[in-house]
């Protein structure tokens, strides 16, 4: 530790480390684990909050596995040969998952700032290699390749460390890392832009939630798809139209309600519907997608591709760029935070058993005491 911390720092804390694929039961809470010792260029943060998202159940059950071909499942696929990462690095164990970190900073490298001491931090979970000449090549995330969030402690680099000045609370932060920074990645890669329609996939979910708001910040069209039972809660987060997902004819309702094929599909879903909301984009429209909960094996005439120039991208690792925004939304009030449930760290089992049953809006956040 560096002379220059934050009160006393201990040598054990509390964490839950992920020991194998499977269900909720791989999920240890432990209270013997090192705090972790930081680098040169790292800091050490109390960890106040932390959030939930798709990334850490798909790790846990094993769905980056090319073995994997279903929706995601909270119960594992049983015994996975080449269990991987998202970014298709073998997988060790254990593992402290926790891509969402809200917290203090307590303790800094001698290459960090000690005036991040004290000062209440937002986390970029996307750790970059500066000396990388393809940076998204050898890019790691937090609580996948290198221990996260669901514990007392965690070390990450300086760089990816952003001061917040807001009157929101730590749970309410909590929410927007991983998320929101997706969404935003999403919307900035498609060039989304004022007067264009988007169609969100997954909207209830805190990608979805999240696309929602930043599209209306730029002053675009929102059609989200959703179950029915979540229509008014979806419409709160500024939808414009919304439509139930298991609606036989999507493409034609979505042509309808914007009045001609869409500009943009924002897609996490992926699964059966992905062929005919494909079809409904314009000629020179865009298809950009950061997940397939609904599965990851889809049919894509080649044909609607190449006919109707559409562009296609994935979005995974992201600009520093893409954070600093969502970080200038946060101070400047322009974004709401949508909190779907609050747990303790402890409860994390029951915790992920929620989130894997889709019923709730937004994203869900753990406490950590």
């Amino acid at each position: 530790m560096s002379e220059n911390k934050l009160n006393e720092i201990p040598e054990a804390m509390m964490a839950v480390q992920l020991t194998g694929n499977g269900g909720p039961e791989k999920l240890s809470v432990q209270h013997d684990i090192p705090v972790p010792k930081i680098g040169e260029d790292e800091v050490l943060i109390r960890v106040k909050t932390c959030g939930i998202n798709n990334t850490d159940i798909n790790t846990r059950v094993g769905w980056y596995s090319k073995s994997v071909t279903a929706a995601t499942s909270s119960k594992g696929f049983g015994e996975i040969e080449d269990e991987q990462t998202w970014g298709g690095e073998k997988f060790y164990f254990p593992r402290i998952q926790g891509a969402d970190v809200c917290g203090i900073v307590v303790d800094v490298g001698k290459n960090a700032d000690s005036g991040l001491i004290g000062r209440r931090v937002l986390v970029d979970p996307c750790i970059r290699d500066t000396k990388s000449e393809n940076w998204r090549d050898k890019a790691k995330y937090l609580g996948s390749e290198i221990n996260g969030g669901f514990a007392q402690y965690c070390s990450v680099p300086f760089r990816n460390t952003y001061p917040v000045n807001s009157e929101m609370t730590d749970i309410e932060l909590a929410s927007f890392p991983c998320s929101w920074a997706t969404a935003e990645h999403m919307l900035t890669r498609s060039r989304l832009g004022k007067g264009q329609t988007l169609v969100v996939t997954g909207a209830s979910g805190g990608v979805g939630t999240a696309l929602i708001q930043l599209a209306k910040l730029r002053e675009a069209y929102v059609i989200a798809i959703t179950s029915s039972e979540k229509f008014d809660l979806v419409k709160d987060c500024g939808a414009d139209s919304v439509l139930d997902r298991n609606e036989k004819e999507l493409k034609g309702n979505i042509i309808e309600l914007a009045q001609g094929p869409v500009d943009v599909l924002a897609d996490v879903a992926g699964g059966n519907n992905f062929a005919q909301l494909f079809e409904a984009i314009t000629k020179g429209g865009c298809y950009v997608t950061a997940g397939a909960i609904a599965g990851p094996i889809v049919d894509l005439d080649l044909r609607t591709l190449y006919l109707n120039d559409i562009e296609m991208h994935g979005c995974t690792v992201y600009e520093p760029s893409v954070f600093k925004t969502l970080i200038e939304y946060i101070e400047d009030e322009r974004v709401k935070p949508i909190i779907g449930g609050v747990f303790r760290l402890e409860e994390i089992r029951q915790a992920q058993e929620e989130f894997s049953k889709k019923q709730h809006v937004g994203t869900m956040v753990l406490t950590v005491d």
